[in-house]
């Protein structure tokens, strides 16, 4: 028991310092670039979340990422990531970078009511296309609602996003199913 207190405590103190660095602008942005293989050319990057706090220092997002699934705060770690990144990319294109911006979606955030608006208002506010925007969703977001997945992925691609699966076939999903999603 004593493991577990320790546990629920230091995640407690992770899911507030989480919160405070939101707020206070801590997290970052860093891009990893995506390579054309036949041209060597960088023809994307996927916006990764990088966070430096005051006292824990860098802290892994293998850390925080599953507190705040946990938490539910991912959402709003989400909602900012999808803001910032396509903030960035819609620089880029006005730089004349052809670049498509590439963003984890979880799956707490996915099932969000408001999710397809969101992605659409993030567009429309930075003044980017559509098909510039990659969100990459794991096949998790497919097992659980899977006619109201089916309906949100439908909406995304009516909208002109791109979408990927991210880390398929670790999870339930078969290739079969694949042929039923835009």
């Amino acid at each position: 028991a004593g493991a577990t207190v320790v546990t629920l405590r230091t995640r407690m103190k992770l899911d507030q310092s989480m919160r405070q660095a939101l707020a206070a602008g801590r997290f970052r942005l860093h891009y990893q670039p995506q390579v054309d293989l036949k041209s060597g050319e960088i023809v994307g990057a996927e916006a990764l979340i990088r966070w430096r706090d005051p006292e824990l220092g860098d802290v892994s997002p293998t850390e925080f990422i599953s507190v705040a699934e946990r938490s539910g705060f991912i959402v709003a770690i989400g909602a900012w990531v999808l803001q910032q990144a396509v903030q960035q990319a819609a620089v880029w294109r006005a730089q004349g970078r052809q670049l498509l911006m590439s963003i984890n979606v979880s799956a707490l955030q996915f099932q969000q009511a408001d999710f397809v608006d969101s992605v659409a208002h993030a567009l429309a506010e930075a003044g980017l296309e559509p098909q510039w925007l990659e969100l990459e969703l794991t096949e998790s977001i497919l097992v659980q609602d899977a006619q109201e997945a089916l309906h949100r992925l439908q909406a995304l691609a009516e909208l002109g996003v791109k979408l990927a699966i991210d880390d398929f076939g670790t999870g339930y999903s078969s290739l079969a199913y694949l042929t039923r999603l835009p």
